[in-house]
């Protein structure tokens, strides 16, 4: 069996995360037990949550240091011990930072090898996703409605934006720099940016949400919430997604200002969730996103890393905010 190169989780972070928490391993592959299927990976998701895996209890189990870290995947099948798999097949699944995977293939997606293998682990997996049911299922955005999205140059505020300008929608993103709002503008055709660097939140909203905010599709937390939430219509709605903000944090924010009142006041409804949530309805959204990019009217921007050795380093880049768009390392 090959040599199967692994990167550990040894060190839980206390601030930001970087390659001093992880270590390169190497082991053998496993030959597939019954219903299991051996993966040799192609593509490595990277992605905020990861960070939040190691912090605590999400969705899933906490990250222990000791295990193969965590993380979302494409590949080919090398071997195959489940029905509806063989050599050859191209799928994905949550193989962790790994070279080979052996899995229960009733975790695998099989995929169209037609579709650019970016685009599945991108705006057609689960970046797209849960841009796709965030935004319409969650923030219900209407035609001439204003929808704000927080970290909007990343892998999924990218996506949510687009779709809310698709949906009639007058769109304003937030990212960390002058030449990300440009970028957001100019190559994505949101109406206009905000730099969160630049200081004077609420006045920047004011100027560029001039009738208030209708959805806010929130990627960050902190501070953002908190002048989103002032700038809210009455009947507004925030879909929570994540809370990049916070990841990194020895001692998280408490809390945005202002709640409950301003959510009494202005009846805005405030909704956290999962992307797992609307799987029973995942065929219909990946094909609706993957008629809206073959018509060239969404884009899917990505950021692909070459070099599985570089997987820590690219996730301490997506923290400092040096990707746009969906962010990934080719194996």
């Amino acid at each position: 069996m090959a040599v199967n190169k692994q990167w550990i989780y040894a060190q839980k972070p206390e601030g930001d995360v970087g390659p001093q928490h992880f270590e390169l391993r190497e082991s053998e592959t496993r030959e597939p037990a019954d219903g299991e299927v051996l993966v040799k990976t192609t593509l490595l998701s990277l992605d905020p949550a990861s960070r939040a895996w190691m912090a605590g209890r999400t969705y899933r189990s906490q990250l222990e240091p000791g295990e193969v870290m965590a993380g979302w995947g494409l590949g080919e099948v090398v071997k195959s011990n489940a029905r509806n798999y063989s050599a050859g097949d191209f799928v994905s699944g949550d193989f962790g930072w790994q070279q080979f995977a052996t899995v229960p293939g009733r975790q695998l997606t099989k995929h169209d090898r037609r579709q650019k293998p970016e685009h599945i682990l991108g705006v057609l997996g689960v970046t797209g996703l849960t841009a796709y049911f965030g935004l319409l299922d969650v923030g219900r955005p209407r035609a001439g409605e204003t929808v704000l999205v927080s970290g909007a140059a990343g892998a999924v505020g990218s996506i949510a934006g687009q779709l809310a300008k698709i949906a009639g929608c007058h769109v304003v993103g937030s990212t960390g720099s002058k030449e990300k709002c440009e970028w957001l503008t100019r190559e994505l055709g949101f109406d206009a940016a905000v730099d969160y660097r630049a200081g004077d939140l609420i006045g920047q909203l004011r100027a560029t949400c001039p009738r208030g905010i209708d959805v806010y599709f929130d990627n960050t937390g902190g501070e953002m919430l908190t002048a989103a939430l002032s700038r809210m219509n009455v009947f507004g709605r925030v879909a929570c997604c994540g809370v990049v903000s916070q990841y990194n944090a020895t001692r998280p924010s408490p809390g945005p200002q202002g709640v409950p009142g301003f959510l009494v006041t202005k009846r805005i409804r405030m909704e956290g969730f999962v992307v797992m949530d609307f799987y029973g309805r995942r065929a219909q959204a990946e094909a609706a996103l993957a008629e809206l990019v073959e018509s060239g009217r969404l884009k899917a921007p990505v950021d692909v890393v070459e070099g599985f050795a570089k997987m820590p380093e690219a996730l301490a880049g997506l923290f400092a905010g040096k990707n746009r768009g969906k962010l990934m390392v080719r194996v």
